[in-house]
């Protein structure tokens, strides 16, 4: 990356965990913050600092935090023990997040802060995959798509002769 788009990545980054952080506090309170921006700012980290990984894109960003949230619910739902509901999450949301293209590291963090994040996001039930997980996605969506403008070649544009490539790819979480 070029001076300028590390620049960009470096401030897009503080705005979409910023937001992020503003809108997840104002849904579910202090204590739980930490938990929250743990995946937050995982993501950002990827999406930011490697926006043409695979990993960066917009379906692993997205689906794989919503896979994972509803997963870790479950999880919490139906497994009693903690420990052990936070591994079975953990595992089972992998697997899913490989079968349906959408590998995106921190969304392990997401399906262990359903399990474990306390009585505020165990409250919101499946509402957690919504508020915060859902929108916290796409503000840092749109805040990196905005970032992405500055850079040399853009991750989130495809051209016609790429699009079947790059659908390709992003589905099957193949690397360049």
């Amino acid at each position: 990356m070029s001076n300028r788009e590390v620049f960009a990545s470096i401030v897009g980054a503080f705005f979409a965990t910023l937001c992020a952080s503003f809108f997840s506090n104002s849904i579910l309170e202090a204590d739980n913050m930490p938990m929250v921006l743990a995946s937050t700012g995982a993501s950002a980290m990827l999406i930011f600092g490697i926006p043409h990984s695979p990993v960066s894109q917009p379906w692993p960003l997205v689906g794989g935090h919503i896979i994972s949230a509803l997963i870790g619910i479950s999880a919490y739902y139906l497994i009693p023990n903690p420990v052990l509901a936070s591994s079975v999450a953990i595992g089972i949301a992998m697997l899913a997040m490989h079968c349906t293209g959408s590998m995106h590291p921190p969304g392990g963090a997401t399906a262990v802060t359903a399990v474990i994040g306390g009585s505020t996001v165990h409250e919101l039930g499946y509402y957690f995959v919504i508020v915060p997980v859902f929108f916290n996605s796409i503000i840092l969506l749109s805040i990196a798509m905005a970032i992405g403008t500055f850079r040399e070649k853009n991750p989130f544009v495809v051209d016609g002769s790429d699009s079947e490539r790059w659908l390709k790819q992003s589905m099957n979480n193949e690397v360049k």
